[in-house]
């Protein structure tokens, strides 16, 4: 009977070793505090003051935050066809079964969920510096398109239109003009879709530069 507690003593120091803190914890944290800080440049300061929208905000930090530890998870277990599988995964949450997204917030998104992956996945041979200029780099160009060289972000909107009368296009500059009398938008373009004359309407599709306006609309049909 006295050899058991032996036994049992001697299995659980060779097989439930635990330790509280080894040097991977210090790479984490290193690796986690670089993260951060171009999660939070890319996000707050070059995304948001540009849309004002919260929703994404929360978004993009919380899907940035666990891509990181996943990711860094995965590479701690060394299984190749499982952090291929597990990659696979996150970049099929894009796919969220809900309203689709404006291409500007799909370029975000993949642009925090790539820079989490290489900040936890970059091995000992890539330095601190090395993976600094990685991520200064990302958010040098992405401030360069939002900022420098002032590419205007174009969003459409689908309304439908009474006035049929005005669809012929000798009446263009007089349907634009009204358009843009009823929705207070400044209008580039129009197109004329599906045409009903039974009812008398037709489904218009606008565009016009988001940054442009006082209120957007993101939603796109």
């Amino acid at each position: 009977m006295s050899m058991l507690p032996n036994f049992f003593l001697k299995m659980n120091e060779s097989n439930l070793s635990i330790s509280w803190i080894n040097d991977d914890f210090y790479a984490l944290l290193l690796r986690l505090a670089v993260n951060m800080i171009f999660l939070t440049i890319l996000i707050r300061y070059l995304y948001y003051p540009k849309t004002k929208r919260k929703d994404y905000l929360f978004t993009y930090y919380l899907i940035g935050t666990i891509t990181f530890f996943l990711c860094f998870g995965l590479k701690k277990l060394d299984i190749d066809t499982g952090m291929g599988l597990g990659l696979f995964a996150i970049f099929g949450i894009i796919r969220y079964r809900t309203d689709a997204i404006e291409i500007k917030e799909m370029t975000y998104l993949f642009l925090i969920i790539g820079i989490s992956v290489i900040n936890s996945l970059a091995s000992n041979k890539i330095s601190i510096a090395e993976m600094g200029l990685i991520n200064f780099t990302v958010v040098a160009i992405t401030y360069g398109f939002e900022n420098i060289w002032l590419i205007k972000h174009e969003t459409r909107k689908t309304v439908n239109y009474e006035r049929i009368d005005l669809i012929t296009p000798e009446h263009y500059e007089e349907m634009k003009a009204d358009l843009e009398k009823r929705t207070g938008l400044n209008i580039n373009r129009f197109e004329i879709g599906k045409i009903d004359f039974l009812t008398d309407t037709a489904q218009v599709r606008i565009f016009y530069f988001a940054d442009d306006q006082s209120f957007s609309d993101y939603s796109s049909m």
